[in-house]
């Protein structure tokens, strides 16, 4: 199914797609009650929205990422009991990452915010969230901007260029079977600037 040509890419559009949506409207409210710092729910709770409205598909909201910034308090039962405070309040499938100890496991420096920590997530369009501001403003995170989500493509993130890694969540994801018209895109493996990276980095190994 070709893409609907008569949205526009802008964070305007994917905000009116969310407030238009009862169930993640409910999510954001809840999520904010926790008041975490530098926070937003991220991931598919935004891709697979605006996926499902460029292509005509209507996909369940399945897990929910919490993610958040909050570096002087990194111990991960912090995130199990947000999860449990979450779950006492809806049966959604929570789950609460504080960035700033997610370093760790992708072997690398210490993030700075959310937002740079999604700047290394695998594909670039899982890199968007939203969260719920005072007053009930929603505003989203992008740190990739929201054009991505709009170009037909599922793009490697050259700042985490795994392409094992990338093949392994696209196929078990199943982004390529529920939304046939995207495409799986490799293509910034080709840069110079990623090939030099790759070198630097097998340099330092």
């Amino acid at each position: 199914m070709l893409a609907n040509l008569d949205y526009q890419p802008t964070a305007q559009q994917i905000v009116d797609w969310i407030k238009a949506d009862p169930q993640r409207m409910l999510a954001l409210e809840q999520a904010a009650t926790l008041n975490l710092p530098d926070w937003c729910i991220a991931a598919g709770f935004v891709r697979n929205l605006v996926w499902d409205k460029l292509y005509g598909v209507s996909t369940p909201l399945n897990d929910i990422d919490v993610i958040y910034y909050q570096p002087a308090e990194t111990a991960e039962s912090l995130d199990l009991a947000f999860d449990q405070q979450l779950l006492a309040m809806s049966n959604f499938d929570w789950s609460v990452k504080n960035q700033a100890r997610m370093h760790i496991r992708n072997h690398d420096a210490p993030y700075t915010s959310t937002a740079n920590a999604m700047c290394y997530w695998v594909e670039v369009q899982t890199a968007i969230g939203v969260r719920m501001a005072k007053r009930g403003k929603l505003e989203l995170v992008a740190p990739f901007g929201v054009e991505p989500l709009f170009n037909g493509r599922i793009d490697l993130n050259p700042r985490r260029p795994k392409i094992d890694d990338f093949n392994e969540r696209v196929g078990k994801k199943r982004w390529l079977a529920i939304w046939p018209a995207l495409r799986a895109d490799t293509s910034c493996l080709a840069t110079s600037s990623v090939q030099q990276s790759l070198a630097e980095t097998a340099e330092n190994d």
